[in-house]
């Protein structure tokens, strides 16, 4: 693999200015992606891209380096994960190379004509690639203070870091502004030649606008893809299971810890009684800090949610970043107060949630009788947190500037991310903005079989296929989908006449089937056939059917019916 990325380029030299003790020095983009974790990502984004050196130097290194220099040696989060210096920009790589690796399970424009999306691969990947690099990218802007030696206070629209600088999070942040301060930056990282490309593209355009301006809900499948590889790069840091990541359903962390929030208050916890996890007063719950975040990560492990922080502190940072509690007034998720009830008192550390977010319009519990004071004037009982979040800016006075090759951080990770990515076939490509076409578009059969999947998936989505029915050609079984062949197959054929057209006389439906057998998304039957038996008890009689395993239910749908309870898989 070339890297000729990595040649100093005229114009980028690094400041001579001496960093004093605690600022860092602003590199040059080639210093920053010469650490050896950042050239494997590199290696691996080139290899997904398949194009010639030429081409993704113009379509990625160069908005690749632009990032680099915004981002420098800031971190991804305070608490959480690559909460280091330089881990926005290892995020960055981390989640432009899954989102490419992802990518390349679909075909893009979902349900255009197969010449289309030829035409438009590398388009469709490269906004993949930059909506994924600027996924997090507005932190720099709004949740950071960033300052150089001078005082002089340092925004990214001021331009790229060019003296030396520290950092601080902003205490008084607000959590809810980082999505949408990407706009403040996407037009210094990506040129106006590349947005004019982009922007030639309709429904790509829209999805990637969608993206950038936070609104995932409308950003399809590029938002999609852009939050899986999140998942991914985030659970892979922070030592919780990738694959796990990918499979869960794409409901947001947010979603997930309201949700366990309020089963929790609803159901098991005890209010307003010495012993309780909690207090209701009339404008707020205050939940047990430590009580609290232990039985919700404890619940939503056992629900199969995968990338929930083993750090108490790192909790509290996303329950705090996604808005669920209320923040102190110096910027911290966790409160001290003293619970006073009669002549019983006691002193806890807390977590103040809104009691609308939890109950809504419904009845609520009792309001407590006595009272709950904030005392925050003096530290909290370390047996309640038993962690203190690291300072990044503040190295000791004898400490200098890590080496980029072993910051503070240990990317043994990165070999299991890799492992996971799996290394691409590389084909030379001789695509190009004006012209955009794909050498490494899947061979017909391939593709046949790919757009099988997504008539499966769209299909489902708009219900126009049946799901464990009487007469239906899906069930679910053992967790996934069983295929009901032939007549899963027969019913996309009868969908696709023009696959006819061709060759009147074959029977398309067998050339479907061994085209999705080529994709090798299914299971085997442990002796090693493709095909399972399921048995079919009915009120009345007892049959059975043929068909295929899915090995992740969740190419086809997010929201996994149970078990149809006729079926049973033979052995």
């Amino acid at each position: 693999m070339k890297r000729w990325w990595f040649r100093p380029q005229k114009g980028l030299p690094e400041d001579s200015t001496p960093a004093a003790v605690g600022f860092h020095q602003p590199l040059s983009a080639e210093s920053l992606l010469a650490a050896s974790h950042r050239k494997r990502l590199l290696e691996r984004i080139w290899q997904y891209t398949a194009l010639s050196q030429l081409q993704f130097e113009q379509l990625y290194l160069e908005p690749i380096r632009r990032y680099a220099t915004y981002v420098q040696q800031l971190p991804a989060s305070e608490s959480h994960h690559h909460a280091y210096p330089g881990g926005m920009l290892d995020h960055g790589l981390e989640l432009v190379a899954c989102s490419l690796k992802l990518r390349q399970s679909y075909l893009l424009p979902s349900g255009a004509a197969p010449e289309d999306q030829a035409a438009q691969a590398d388009a469709w990947s490269a906004a993949i690639a930059y909506g994924a690099l600027l996924h997090d990218v507005g932190k720099i802007a709004v949740d950071l203070q960033v300052e150089y030696q001078n005082g002089e206070r340092w925004h990214p629209w001021h331009g790229p870091l060019n003296q030396p600088y520290r950092f601080r999070y902003l205490p008084d942040r607000d959590y809810q502004l980082h999505g949408v301060a990407a706009g403040l930056l996407y037009t210094q990282i990506l040129t106006p030649a590349l947005l004019d490309w982009l922007s030639s593209y309709p429904e790509l355009w829209r999805q990637l606008l969608s993206l950038l301006a936070d609104h995932y809900e409308h950003a399809g499948t590029l938002g999609e893809l852009v939050l899986q590889a999140d998942r991914v790069s985030t659970a892979q840091n922070i030592g919780a299971n990738p694959t796990k990541a990918l499979q869960a359903p794409k409901h947001s962390l947010q979603h997930h810890l309201l949700k366990g929030l309020r089963h929790l208050i609803k159901n098991e916890f005890k209010l307003n009684q010495p012993g309780a996890a909690g207090w209701l007063t009339v404008d707020h719950l205050w939940l047990v800090s430590k009580t609290a975040t232990d039985r919700l990560r404890a619940y939503l492990l056992a629900q199969s949610v995968d990338g929930i922080p083993s750090s108490n502190i790192a909790l509290f940072d996303e329950l705090q970043s996604h808005g669920l509690v209320d923040t102190t007034p110096e910027g911290k998720a966790v409160w001290s107060a003293t619970v006073v009830d009669g002549g019983w008192q006691h002193r806890f550390t807390f977590l103040r949630l809104q009691p609308s977010l939890i109950w809504g319009d419904e009845p609520r519990p009792e309001i407590f009788v006595g009272t709950v004071e904030p005392t925050m004037d003096s530290p909290a009982p370390a047996s309640e947190t038993s962690e203190s979040p690291p300072d990044l800016t503040q190295p000791a006075p004898d400490e200098k500037q890590p080496d980029l090759n072993h910051l503070i951080q240990d990317f043994d990770y990165l070999d299991d991310l890799m492992d996971m990515l799996q290394e691409p076939r590389v084909v030379e490509n001789e695509s190009c903005i004006g012209n955009v076409h794909s050498e490494t578009e899947p061979t017909p059969q391939v593709a046949e079989g790919t757009l099988f999947i997504e008539w499966l998936r769209e299909a489902m989505d708009s219900h126009r296929l049946m799901v464990n029915d009487s007469k239906a050609k899906l069930h679910t079984v053992a967790g996934t989908f069983f295929l009901v062949t032939p007549g899963i197959f027969q019913r996309y054929a009868a969908e696709h006449p023009e696959l006819a057209k061709a060759d009147p006389t074959r029977e398309v439906w067998r050339d479907i089937q061994r085209q999705f057998q080529k994709l090798h998304v299914h299971l085997k039957t442990p002796t090693g056939q493709n095909i399972w038996g399921c048995k079919v008890k009915g009120p009345r009689r007892t049959s059975s059917l043929n068909g295929y395993l899915l090995s992740d239910p969740r190419a086809i749908s997010v929201e996994i019916p149970i078990n149809n309870p006729f079926l049973t898989l033979m052995p």
